[in-house]
């Protein structure tokens, strides 16, 4: 199906993901709402440096403002739902922004959805509400389980885009991203955390090294997106996009030290390490459904995201701090 004159809204389309998927969508040809966070010096995020800013509706709000949302989403044919609070460490601090802008937000959304009635809502969820694994690799019935208050907020977000495709039909369909990378990504993020500090210096500071993680090039990801809005099969489902591999954080560590040709010692830093109950120590998707419903599966390998990133950020350092831990 062609994306030529689709109306689409993008919510947190001045994040990592969401800017990716806003270039995306104009690139394909859809009349593209772009919904970022109202900033008083008027900044866009990352649509800032797009070479595609002049080809977006941009329209500031606050997704936890059911008004705002309504506005942008009215005459809207496609929303996709990115509009986040996402850093596990900072939700320990501040648990209560989280519910307001993660499950507050997305009923938001919800509702404007149901009031202008759109053709479909794709709803961002996230690998970190199962869990660590009981039985890899893992799929879309394993249970769900909160081990912070990022993950139990995200909870409670896909639990009500599930509640309002039953109770009210609306058209929705979730993909669950497991740990995306690539450009823009904040160092809040393991694997920015990792490449700044081995381009910069000779050691890298990191928590706990044993954890695994299924990581996705953030195109990948985007692709799941594009291709979940177009799949009438998957309404009402939720679908996991991940590679079927994991990796130490250690061993990505390594290899990164590698890819940039350093020879950086590891450390654990006590403050990085998250508490005990808390980490998730195992993710490991099983990618059948969006394969079979979606016709998707990652077409960049963890090494050839990890090289494009690495050369991203040799050309953005100035915009990250490697010596600080960021929340």
């Amino acid at each position: 199906m062609s994306w030529v004159g689709k109306s689409v809204l993008v919510t947190g389309a001045g994040g990592f993901i969401g800017s990716h998927l806003v270039e995306r969508l104009v690139s394909m040809g859809a009349t593209t709402k772009a919904f970022v966070h109202y900033r008083s010096e008027g900044s866009w995020g990352w649509l800032d440096r797009s070479q595609y800013k002049g080809d977006i509706e941009v329209i500031a709000g606050d997704v936890r403002d059911l008004d705002s949302v309504s506005s942008a989403i009215a005459n809207t044919d496609i929303i996709f739902h990115l509009a986040a609070l996402i850093a596990i460490p900072y939700s320990y601090r501040s648990p209560a922004s989280f519910v307001q802008t993660n499950v507050e937000g997305t009923l938001n959304v919800l509702q404007a959805c149901r009031m202008a009635n759109v053709h479909r809502l794709v709803h961002t969820s996230t690998s970190e509400v199962y869990g660590t694994a009981r039985q890899v690799p893992i799929d879309e019935s394993h249970p769900l389980q909160a081990q912070s208050p990022y993950a139990a907020s995200k909870i409670a977000a896909d639990k009500l885009v599930e509640s309002f495709h039953l109770s009210f039909g609306l058209p929705v369909i979730t993909v669950r991203p497991f740990n995306t990378f690539g450009p823009r990504q904040s160092s809040r993020a393991v694997i920015p955390t990792i490449i700044t500090q081995a381009l910069t210096g000779d050691m890298i500071r990191l928590g706990n090294l044993h954890p695994t993680r299924d990581l996705n090039y953030v195109e990948n990801i985007v692709d799941g997106f594009v291709r979940a809005a177009l799949c009438h099969d998957g309404v009402g489902r939720t679908m996991n996009l991940g590679s079927g591999i994991e990796v130490s954080v250690g061993d990505l560590a390594k290899l990164i030290s590698t890819l940039v040709d350093t020879k950086g010692v590891i450390k654990v830093e006590e403050q990085r390490v998250r508490p005990q109950g808390s980490e998730v120590d195992r993710l490991l998707a099983d990618n059948t459904e969006a394969k079979a419903r979606l016709g998707w599966k990652p077409s960049i390998s963890l090494e050839q995201g990890l090289r494009l990133t690495v050369e991203w950020m040799r050309e953005h350092l100035h915009a990250y701090r490697p010596d600080a831990y960021v929340l």
